[in-house]
């Protein structure tokens, strides 16, 4: 009876709760029943799915788990020839901080008579955390696909640690925490991160990798009753488990409170400093501002800006002022240079590009006002005018 088959009536009289992986090809027979005696299942599973779900029965999980990476480290030789020494990817951080971990090289990507991705060139350096922002659509998901191996380019190079995205050896210096992502509700984020860390060479050991993430006080309550929250703390702690040499975060601060939050960005900076590069897609620009060495802003597939957070800024020319003032916003809408103006807290907030300009018909108009403020605009408003002026050019 063909192995698939066997199961499939194995399955049929057995609850079942947790699970382990395994990767193609599936256990031989005296693997299968080696698994089957401390109580897992091995259903079918897609010919591209490149991990096999496995659903394992009783108290034996953490157990089962091992044993299923055992047989998957077992396999590995006949999936993907080893790579020789100096073909596998170094640990820790590079001497040369301008050496690329992963580049994206003249990219273009279509869906049908969609491109998500037209000619595209992107890097991301060692050590550096490079965020990757663009309206819905503009195709940050495909960038991120491409560099997880998961999708193909039409046409340019995909890099990755050297090699292609598509090389175990290169994905085993990968970390991932999607945004839209469920883990089995039954499996404690303990066990989860346990299991995870089987899959890698050299692996934090658990509790470093709970106490990292934030996530001790919950690793033991059951994934399926954790708040979103820490949902997506033990989403962390399974993406940096491996202690990853590139690691993709998008979106990964959805559903946190405000201390949550600094305590991920704390344990973000830790590991730029441990030498980790880092791809965060956010659409919290206060996020990126806070943790980029560098900004790539994508629009309708192409590459718009590229640069520091600064060089973003200065893109633009608005400022902003800020003045407690008897002088309205109706006032000075009307100015020249005023973009935008409105009061908060008590204070007249003005967007302008040309600030000095402002400033002088401000203290012409009320020589007595207090309080006063010129910032630089934020990377919100250069992201903002950045895009506009992308739309603007393909209306034209």
């Amino acid at each position: 009876m063909p192995i698939n088959a066997a199961v499939r009536d194995y399955l049929k009289t057995r609850r079942s709760v947790g699970i382990g992986f395994l990767k193609d090809p599936g256990p031989t027979p005296e693997e299968l029943q080696e698994i089957l005696t401390i109580g897992t299942r091995v259903p079918d599973h897609g010919k591209f799915v490149p991990w096999r779900l496995i659903l394992i029965e009783g108290d034996d999980r953490i157990k089962a788990g091992e044993k299923l990476a055992e047989i998957a480290r077992r396999k590995r030789p006949e999936l993907d020839p080893p790579p020789s020494p100096g073909d596998a990817p170094p640990r820790g951080p590079r001497k040369d901080d301008s050496d690329a971990v992963a580049s994206l090289q003249g990219i273009t990507k279509k869906f049908g008579t969609v491109t998500a991705l037209d000619g595209v060139d992107l890097e991301v350096r060692s050590g550096e955390l490079l965020a990757v922002l663009g309206p819905n659509g503009a195709g940050k998901s495909t960038a991120i696909s491409l560099w997880l191996g998961l999708q193909q380019p039409d046409d340019g190079v995909v890099s990755l640690l050297g090699g292609s995205p598509r090389d175990v050896a290169r994905r085993q210096g990968l970390g991932v925490m999607m945004q839209n992502v469920e883990l089995p509700k039954e499996l404690t984020p303990r066990e989860l991160v346990r299991l995870a860390s089987s899959y890698y060479s050299d692996a934090l050991p658990v509790d470093e990798t709970l106490r990292r993430a934030g996530i001790t006080a919950c690793a033991d309550r059951p994934y399926g009753k954790l708040s979103g929250g820490q949902k997506r703390l033990a989403q962390f702690a399974v993406s940096i488990c491996g202690q990853p040499r590139v690691l993709f975060l998008d979106e990964p601060s959805v559903g946190l409170d405000v201390q949550a939050r600094e305590a991920l960005w704390n344990s973000v900076r830790q590991l730029l400093a441990a030498g980790c590069s880092i791809v965060l897609t956010t659409h919290y620009l206060e996020e990126a501002e806070a943790l980029a060495h560098r900004v790539a802003v994508i629009a309708h597939g192409r590459l718009i800006a590229t640069g520091t957070v600064e060089d973003m800024r200065a893109l633009v020319a608005r400022r902003h002022v800020i003045c407690a003032t008897r002088v309205g916003p109706d006032d000075v809408r009307g100015w020249t240079g005023v973009v935008e103006a409105r009061m908060e807290n008590g204070r007249l907030h003005i967007t302008a590009i040309d600030a000095e300009s402002v400033v002088r018909q401000l203290l012409a108009a009320d020589a007595g006002l207090t309080r006063l403020e010129v910032r630089q605009a934020g990377l919100n408003e250069a992201f903002t005018e950045l895009t506009r002026n992308d739309i603007t050019r393909e209306a034209a």
